[in-house]
């Protein structure tokens, strides 16, 4: 196999600025690397697995794409989740975005994708600071900060990507973040 070149190039990341630019950094740069495991598939290898597993890229792009609606509008701001989101059955497949990414064209998937990481960006940025509490409280009680979810949204990229990293090299040998 002949490994394509991953595309975009990835941001950079400061050694020096303040707490909120960095967090935005990483999250950013593990955005990117994700977007890139993508880059140049075919529907049917974004759709592929390759353990017994239901990862596929395609539907790493899909969860981390609803995961973006849901931390930043959901749940920060208490805005109601959209499409294709709001249809779906999650007590039917709680999975739902793993075993669907047939129903998306990859450039619809990952337009859809850039979106929703561009509306998360932008609620980040007006938001006051880092010590802003989410609008939504958990089912616990439990009340999240705008760090926490950066923090646990550069968690949720850095173990997703690490997962795209192996379904990549296997599809076709492209290795790198």
């Amino acid at each position: 196999m002949v490994p394509t070149p991953l595309e975009p190039a990835l941001p950079a990341i400061s050694t020096t600025d303040g707490e909120r630019e960095m967090l935005r950094q990483f999250l950013d740069f593990y955005r990117a690397v994700l977007a890139r495991k993508a880059h140049g598939l075919s529907a049917q290898q974004l759709n592929t697995a390759i353990v017994p597993s239901d990862l596929t890229i395609g539907g790493l792009i899909l969860h981390m794409t609803g995961v973006e609606e849901g931390w930043f509008s959901q749940w920060f701001l208490d805005r109601p989740i959209g499409p294709p989101w709001d249809a779906i059955d999650w007590d039917a497949d709680p999975d739902w975005e793993l075993h669907n990414v047939d129903a998306f064209a990859p450039d619809e998937m990952l337009t859809m994708f850039n979106n929703s990481c561009e509306r998360s960006r932008q609620i980040e940025a007006a938001a006051r600071s880092l010590d802003e509490i989410a609008a939504r409280t958990g089912d616990d009680g439990r009340r999240y900060s705008l760090r926490w979810i950066m923090i646990h949204m550069v968690e949720e990229y850095a173990r997703h990507c690490g997962h795209a990293d192996f379904i990549r090299q296997a599809l076709d040998g492209t290795v790198g973040e």
